[in-house]
């Protein structure tokens, strides 16, 4: 059980709130997994590099939900090495919103030099019967900066509204946010050498999302040791996610696809998130299939 969090950089850097968000918007495994110290390791797979290049999946059907309430992880976040910062996210509560079962998660994230301090949440309600998003709220402190912003999905007539502005905007039947999306990534097959795209980013000139599924490999975080497979997202955009951002996310290799390791280089350096302890869900979810 960790406490709260701390992370981040200036400019370019504090953009990567919403790569660890996405990213680290982590979930756990069946109805009762054990410790993630002790978790499913399996045996060691030899480094598999990706294809080059890649073959484009079609955007393959979620699999199952392996995550559930009263799941949380809590991360190291380094920069260039150095030990900065703190992160979690969790899976907090049911609700219900328009008629949907939803589920609300957080990813809270905080920390950074003396000079630039970070204090960000990034929070979803996820519908795990269509893992699709049903509201989204980000609050960034960032320096000098603050800034709130809540966005209501209405996945039906695939708009979406930003509170405080007076019209609908067109979206996706299907929508996910920065935060939603990873829950979304863990629950499809991931094979090494695919690309796989997916037009469900909330706003559409930003999709297709792209996930490269790189390689597998055995990795030590301060959680233990664990083999993991390696995923490159990719959006329409210029930030960390970009083609150039060269962000990589490390997921157990197992049905529970726990996020282990979040790195991405920009300039001279790299920011990462490391996991140092995790809790099991206490309760499962309905939708798609559970993990075993």
């Amino acid at each position: 059980m960790v406490g709260r969090t701390r992370i981040v950089m200036p400019g370019r850097a504090a953009h990567l709130v919403g790569f660890v968000a996405a990213a680290v918007s982590l979930s756990a495994a069946s109805v009762a997994p054990p410790p993630i110290a002790a978790a499913g390791i399996v045996q060691a797979a030899a480094q598999t590099p990706i294809a080059s290049p890649p073959s484009l999946a079609a955007d393959p059907a979620p699999r199952r939900i392996p995550f559930g309430l009263g799941e949380r992880a809590d991360y190291d976040v380094r920069f260039g090495g150095v030990g900065m910062g703190k992160g979690h996210m969790e899976v907090l509560t049911a609700d219900v919103i328009r008629g949907r079962d939803v589920i609300h998660t957080r990813f809270h994230i905080r920390g950074g030099p003396f000079f630039f301090k970070v204090d960000d949440r990034l929070e979803s309600w996820i519908d795990p019967q269509t893992m699709s998003a049903m509201r989204f709220r980000q609050e960034l402190n960032e320096g000098s900066r603050e800034r709130e912003r809540i966005y209501e999905f209405f996945p039906d007539r695939a708009t979406y509204l930003e509170v405080g502005k007076d019209e609908e905007q067109p979206s996706v039947s299907a929508p996910l946010d920065d935060a939603s999306f990873i829950y979304f990534v863990r629950t499809v097959p991931l094979e090494v050498g695919q690309e796989y795209s997916f037009n469900r980013y909330f706003i559409p000139d930003r999709n297709p999302v792209r996930v490269r599924v790189l390689r597998r490999e055995r990795i030590r975080v301060p959680a233990g040791e664990f083999d993991a497979v390696v995923v490159q997202p990719i959006i329409t955009t210029r930030g960390l996610f970009s083609e150039n951002g060269r962000a990589e996310v490390w997921l157990s290799d197992d049905d529970r696809r726990i996020i282990l390791q979040m790195k991405t280089k920009f300039a001279r350096f790299t920011l990462s998130l490391h996991l140092k302890s995790y809790r099991p869900p206490t309760t499962t979810l309905q939708g798609l299939p559970a993990s075993p």
